[in-house]
């Protein structure tokens, strides 16, 4: 039997600093020939389609894009085109089609109806070959090669990396591309977290439910740390922000009710403190994911984070504390690592 490090996962969540330094390398002047484009264009839309952990990116790039960009940014619904045949009007909006693999019909059928109706059309994925890179009209390579664990890791961070490339490409920033050029080492300095998020793993071994929270930038964390914890652990993990949990699902938060809050620095961190109050005042078992001191001591238990990054590039470190959490917590209940039960690696939805 394998030892953990022996793991595709375990291998892949500790390449992700040398991937992002490749696609920050090889796409950075891709990226900026396609802002130019889209900079020339009268568009105002984003539309977005993806599935499952590129849906997540998806949701970081609708606050990414909006906050930093002013675009208006939606996630497409796919049987709208592939199902029902009722296909919105989509002229004016730059398509961005997200998906590793490249090869699931529907996000494939978004990006060929929006070419046909003539607009400007961005694949991102692992596979330039794919039917989703041959049908965009340009192309952002994730540049994370071979991934064999059925739980995505680096083409995650790699995805939500080429959106915080095109996001500063759009504005021109070269002090976001200082801040995103510190990114593979805040990466790197991450992946210290192992022995923590080991501890972390022993006092959730017998959970089999929880809520995740995140808010802003990190709304997009809450659903993937959620969506790992679901796949490897089969935990059922609920992501929220914190008004969405508290606008009725707070109701079954319990003594010990485990909860999983994401807290960097920045314009949500209050936010998350004051519910982590209320938290506390119901009596639940609390583990924090911050490079806030202050917010981390209010936690059961923590994962504090080594770096400080804005917030905006915060996902991707913050992903990287719970992707070891998943990882520690999945071998500490002696689970398939690599092939979570009933599921492949490439899912072709339609």
């Amino acid at each position: 039997m394998n030892t953990l490090e022996h793991t595709y996962l375990y291998q892949e969540i500790h390449e992700q600093p040398q991937v992002l330094r490749n696609t920050l390398a090889r796409e950075a002047q891709v990226i900026k020939d396609l802002a130019g484009v889209i900079n020339q264009q009268d568009i105002s839309q984003v539309v977005i389609a993806a599935r499952g952990t590129s849906d997540n990116v998806g949701r970081y790039a609708k606050y990414l894009l909006g906050a930093a960009n002013g675009f208006s940014v939606g996630l497409a619904a796919p049987s709208l085109f592939t199902i029902y045949n009722r296909k919105p009007r989509l002229k004016n909006a730059l398509v961005l089609g997200i998906s590793q693999s490249g090869q699931s019909p529907d996000i494939i059928a978004v990006l060929q109806d929006a070419r046909q109706q003539g607009a400007l059309t961005v694949s991102i994925t692992n596979d330039t070959h794919s039917p989703l890179a041959e049908v965009a009209a340009y192309t952002v390579d994730m540049n994370a090669g071979p991934e064999k664990s059925v739980a995505a890791t680096k083409t995650y961070t790699a995805s939500l990396l080429a959106v915080a490339m095109l996001s500063t490409a759009l504005n021109g920033s070269q002090q976001q591309w200082d801040e995103l050029a510190a990114i593979p080492q805040a990466v790197s300095q991450t992946l210290e977290l192992d022995a923590a998020a080991l501890e972390a793993a022993a006092r959730w071994r017998f959970a089999d439910r929880c809520v995740v929270i995140g808010r802003g930038f990190n709304y997009a964390t809450a659903f993937e740390l959620a969506l790992k914890l679901k796949e490897l652990t089969y935990i059922v993990a609920e992501p929220y922000s914190p008004a969405d949990l508290l606008h009725g699902p707070f109701a079954i938060v319990e003594r010990d009710f485990p909860v999983l809050l994401i807290a960097p620095r920045g314009a949500m961190l209050p936010n998350i403190n004051r519910l982590l109050e209320e938290l506390h005042q119901a009596g639940a078992d609390s583990l924090i994911i911050s490079d806030d001191p202050a917010t981390l001591a209010l936690g059961d238990a923590r994962l504090a984070l080594p770096w400080s990054v804005p917030e905006w590039l915060s996902p991707i470190t913050a992903i990287i504390a719970g992707q070891l959490f998943a990882l520690r917590l999945t071998a500490t209940k002696k689970l398939n690592i690599d092939q979570p039960r009933g599921l492949h690696k490439v899912t072709r939805t339609h």
